[in-house]
């Protein structure tokens, strides 16, 4: 457990002060693993180099200088702990003050204000009639996923005539960066050239204009090939520049696709007739579709508990909370190689436009997770360590790492207690969607269609179809 200990005072909006204290032994182990930490690179008259003992290192550098280190290096970690002690759920950025400094042998005092998730008063959460579509599979998405698998079965066959869209062509190429000459830094360039390279022209994937500039090219034929590079082009060094291409098209191959016959249902999946691999397709794209629907539900029953929540969420939280949502994405888009500078270009909008764009589903992640709290309160619902087990089971499969030695983990980092809590609010939905109405999609439209007495004045749903006399 967290040695730092947390007193809470709830501000207004959605706001919270948090003073934490670290006790005076746990500031003075930091201070003594800095000091040993920047003593591994000192040098020091009568020590080895990276062997200075930590009493030296202090004495010689300063107590301040020293504990200032401590301080960069855990201070993440013990407003994690704090955040945790309290039990509160942050949310945007937090406003941290470490007033001073604590001296030998004292505690460090620091204050955290915060934004946190709001409070909901649920209305009604059981029972509620939600739209539910019924699986549908149609004829044209099984014969879209039949020309899918064609193309993966698809040859590529010699022409004798000129490159069209959707051709392939074989190429030998030389580029050079506008202006330059060979030893220049206007000259050839790495990746410049290539021979045997298999295109396929409108593609799209080579830089924009070059395959464009092939279209209409026969076999044995030489062409001038002048393109610029995007200004977010992976290779900086070539970003935004012009660059001159002698391309030779040694060959020009087009797509031939299989026949839809039932030779092509036994060598594509082993059917004996077509009839039957389409069959198969539909089944698979029902499953699918299935999967999706529960989905769907899953999320219109949270919303329509929701609705009849009533959550206070003031403007700043929401903001908050969509620059939230916009670093998991810049952060996701980071992982595949997009930079957040490349993304802005793309969208044609700057962080605060887009952090404005995305309020309004800002504000509704908000209430879901402020209902879904209050559901766990409200049922009671407190997750079993064979439930929390169970839902680390997964990812520790994944990682290939025993589930005990995951929980064990989890437990030194004090991390376990949130994972309970998600545990648990996973729980308070399933209980949702449980205890809901599926009806149908036409019948819920048309409810909400419908006056319900006090829907003006509250901007709530009933959950029911209201009739008069109800």
């Amino acid at each position: 457990m967290s040695s730092v200990k947390t007193s809470v005072t709830e501000l207004p909006e959605s706001r919270v002060r948090l003073q934490a204290e670290v006790p005076a032994e746990e500031v003075e182990r930091s201070v003594i693993e800095a000091a040993r930490q920047l003593g591994r690179q000192m040098r020091v008259p009568g020590f080895r180099k990276g062997k200075v003992p930590p009493p030296i290192v202090i004495r010689r550098l300063g107590r301040e200088a020293v504990l200032d280190e401590a301080l960069r290096a855990r201070l993440g970690s013990w407003y994690s702990d704090a955040i945790e002690e309290a039990g509160i759920a942050p949310v945007g950025q937090p406003e941290l003050d470490v007033s001073s400094l604590p001296g030998e042998g004292e505690p460090l005092s620091f204050s955290i204000e915060i934004g946190v998730r709001p409070e909901a008063r649920l209305g009604r959460y059981e029972g509620l009639e939600v739209g539910r579509r019924e699986p549908e599979v149609e004829e044209a998405r099984i014969d879209e996923e039949l020309g899918s698998l064609r193309d993966q079965f698809a040859t590529l066959e010699t022409v004798e005539r000129p490159a069209a869209d959707g051709d392939f062509v074989v190429i030998d190429y030389t580029g050079r960066l506008d202006g330059g000459t060979a030893g220049e830094a206007g000259g050839p360039f790495e990746g410049g050239s290539g021979r045997d390279q298999l295109v396929q022209l409108g593609s799209g994937r080579l830089i924009p204009g070059f395959e464009e500039q092939l279209t209409g090219a026969a076999a044995g034929e030489e062409r001038a090939v002048e393109v610029t590079f995007p200004d977010d082009y992976q290779a900086e060094e070539l970003a935004g520049r012009t660059a001159k291409f002698d391309v030779k098209v040694v060959e020009v191959k087009s797509k031939r696709l299989p026949e839809l016959d039932d030779e092509f249902a036994a060598e594509a999946g082993g059917f004996d007739t077509l009839a039957e691999l389409r069959d198969d397709l539909s089944k698979r794209l029902r499953e699918k579709d299935e999967l999706a629907i529960e989905r769907e539900f899953e999320q219109a029953v949270l919303d329509a508990a929701v609705e009849e929540a009533q959550v206070d969420v003031p403007d700043k939280l929401v903001h908050a909370r969509a620059h939230e949502l916009l670093d998991d994405t810049m952060s996701a888009l980071a992982r595949q190689g997009i930079s957040k500078e490349a993304y802005l270009q793309i969208a044609g909008k700057d962080e605060e436009t887009l952090a404005h764009d995305a309020e309004p589903e800002a504000e509704q992640a908000l209430k879901r997770e402020a209902v879904l709290a209050a559901v766990v309160e409200a049922a009671g619902i407190e997750p079993s360590d064979e439930d929390v087990r169970t839902a680390l089971e997964p990812s520790a499969e994944r990682a290939g790492t025993p589930v005990d030695e995951v929980l064990e983990r989890l437990r030194a980092d004090d991390r376990l207690e949130r994972l309970r809590q998600e545990v648990a609010s996973r729980q308070a939905l399933e209980l949702l969607v449980r205890e809901a109405k599926p009806i149908p999609l036409e019948q819920a439209k048309a409810r909400d269609k419908l006056w319900q007495p006090g829907k003006e004045e509250s901007g709530q749903g009933s959950g029911q179809i209201w009739t008069p006399g109800s």
